[in-house]
Formats: structure tokens, sequence, C-alpha cells
């Protein structure tokens, strides 16, 4: 049997169908599973994991029409037999991609919040989409197309850090004086900006000032971790803390996983990092915004979820609309009223409750 995962979401994402991977390559061990990626940060972590044959990367968002069209049909000729729409992938283009491609079986979700323009009929195998489910949940369902019967325990997140991932890691940390030991601390302030997801990002002052107050009363290690185009919100964090902190600018997603490993406890917004933190089993302190904690939160790490329930929320659902928030003041104040002080007492609790510090 070939299968194809068409996997063109963010690494958040993509990395939560793993689970579901783990149970297909479990059940059928001689299949050829390739990957379809998107974005470079997916191609890394599936690349690394044993329980796909193939990767294959095709930015389709900065190639042209053409171009595209015919990468797609050089993957028909390939003649998979299923197709597995990662979930969620609510977008007219991801139905239309499963469909060239042409495999006879082409599994998706039938998603609450589209229309008949976002071509879900193009998918000839669909279950309705359960907004009270866990992401990794709602993948693992689609695996009843193929007659697999869902165990119990559903794995882990597959997150595969290699040697030379940690070599990489290793270099680093010495560079900029860091021993394993050392009471590190993660934050990565950024997240998404497509569909307006800029506005889950709690607010860079706020990191800053729960960097100094770790730094002064712990004297930890605070990194800043993030991809290129977040570089700048690091560096802005770092002057606020007179560059205290560590800014980390690795060369691939996955050394960055390496480095994250050596983190204490986690904060992070609701973005691909929270998700490579609960592959690593990190402990994980997060801030969301108007995004359902059923859907998305840590899967299967020991975390803290800090949220402030409003009436309205949650307000994003899976579907083309980007975020918009419908308060008429003080927009988005879901997560803009979020303290620092919040966020400190759960940070203190999770270090001291894991052993990390002595005292609150």
């Amino acid at each position: 049997m070939k299968i194809l995962i068409i996997a063109l979401s963010g690494i958040g994402d993509a990395l939560m169908f793993s689970p579901a991977l783990k149970l297909l390559r479990q059940n059928y061990p001689s299949a050829q599973i390739d990957l379809l990626s998107m974005f470079k940060g997916v191609e890394e972590l599936y690349a690394r994991n044993p329980d796909i044959s193939n990767v294959y990367y095709w930015n389709f968002l900065k190639e042209n029409t053409l171009k595209s069209l015919i990468y797609v049909i050089k993957l028909r000729i390939k003649r998979y037999d299923v197709s597995i729409n990662v979930y969620p992938s609510n977008r007219w283009p991801y139905n239309l991609i499963s469909f060239l491609i042409g495999a006879p079986i082409r599994i998706g979700h039938e998603y609450n919040h589209t229309n008949f323009r976002s071509l879900n009929f193009l998918n000839n195998r669909k279950i309705r989409e359960n907004d009270s489910k866990h992401n990794v949940v709602e993948n693992v369902a689609l695996l009843k197309f193929l007659n697999i019967d869902i165990p119990e325990k559903i794995p882990s997140l597959q997150v595969i850090v290699n040697n030379d991932d940690e070599n990489n890691a290793e270099k680093w940390l010495k560079n900029n004086q860091l021993e394993v030991g050392d009471l590190i601390v993660g934050f990565h302030a950024g997240s998404a900006t497509l569909k307006n997801h800029i506005n889950k990002r709690w607010a860079p002052e706020k990191f800053a000032e729960l960097a100094k107050i770790l730094i002064n009363e712990y004297h930890a290690k605070v990194l800043l971790f993030g991809g290129p185009d977040e570089y700048e919100l690091n560096e802005y964090i770092n002057n606020l803390t007179n560059n205290r902190c560590v800014v980390v600018k690795a060369q691939s997603i996955m050394t960055t996983a390496a480095i994250m490993r050596q983190c204490k406890v986690f904060v992070v917004n609701d973005s691909g990092l929270m998700h490579i933190a609960s592959g690593l089993k990190l402990p994980i302190v997060t801030i969301f915004a108007y995004t359902n904690p059923n859907c998305v939160h840590p899967w299967m790490t020991n975390y803290v979820l800090i949220r402030h329930d409003l009436d309205c929320s949650p307000c994003f659902y899976y579907s083309p609309k980007p975020a918009k928030c419908k308060l008429k003041n003080n927009k988005f104040k879901c997560i803009r009223e979020i303290s620092v002080e919040e966020v400190a007492i759960e940070v203190k609790k999770m270090l001291f409750n894991t052993g990390a510090i002595s005292e609150r």
C-alpha cells in the first residue's frame, strides 16, 4: 500500500498527526508512507521520523500556480492508494491538491465552520469535526477508514532528536557560556501570523518583566526561542532586560529542539514550539488567547494553561476566516489582561514541583 500524508499546515498542526502516524505504521509495517509538507520546519521534523518513508517539500505559498500544478502531477504519477489530509486542513487548496494527486481513497474531515467553497466534498472518506476533541484525537479518528482500531492510550507526539542535533546543541550551549546543569528557562514569545494569529501573543513587555523576575530571584538563564522572522521580537525583549537573556539563533528546527531539551520549564504562547515542547516532554506554562484549549493544549506532558475564560471564549474555530475580536473596546482582552504576576506564580510552581528550585 502507498499512503500520502498531506501536512500542509504549520509545524504544530503537522506534529499533532505524529501519534496517528505511529499507529498507522504499526498496523501497516510494510506500507510506503510518504508525507507532503509546505514548511521547512515540518520537513525537518518528519525527515527524522522512522515511520515515514519519504518527505516531500514544496512551498505552495511562494511558487507560482503552474509550477505547483506540475509538482502535484509528479506526485500523481506515483499512484498513491490513500491520501490523508492532516487535521485541520480546511482550506480549499488542500482538498484540491488531495484530489489532483488522485488516490482512490481520500481521507479528511467535514468541518463545522466551512461551506461548499472549501471543496471538502473532494475527499471521499470524511468524519465530522468535533470541537470538543483534541487535534491529536481528531487525527487518530481518521484511521478508522483504514480498519485500524483506536487504542485506549494514544501515543505521544513524536519529536526525534538525533546525535547531530545533540552535538549542535552542545556547541551552541558552550558558545553561549551555558551548561547542562544551569537553571535554564525557555520562552517563545512568537506565534503564527497567518489568519491574524499575531494576536495570540502575550505582550513582549510582559515576557521581559517575567524574565527579569526569574533572573533576579533565581539567577535563571532565560533563552528566547523563535524562527528567523521572530529574531527582531526576541532582540526587543532582550533589550528590555538589558541584554540579560540569550536569543537562540539555531541552524535548524531540530537543533532548536535539542537546545529546548535543556529547559527546566518552557513558557510559551499557543504555537508550534509549544507542541515541540510537548513532544520533548518538557514542563510547560502556556498562555492562551482565543483558541480552543480542548483542541490544542499540550499533549501528554506536564503543563499549566493560563487563560481568561470570557463569555465570548473561545471565538476562533477552524475555518478560512482570520481571527477577529468582536469586542468594541479592549480588543483581544482575553490575552492582553493576563498579568505578569499570574504567569510568574505558575512558572515558580512548576519549577518548584519539578525540583528545579527549592523554594518558590
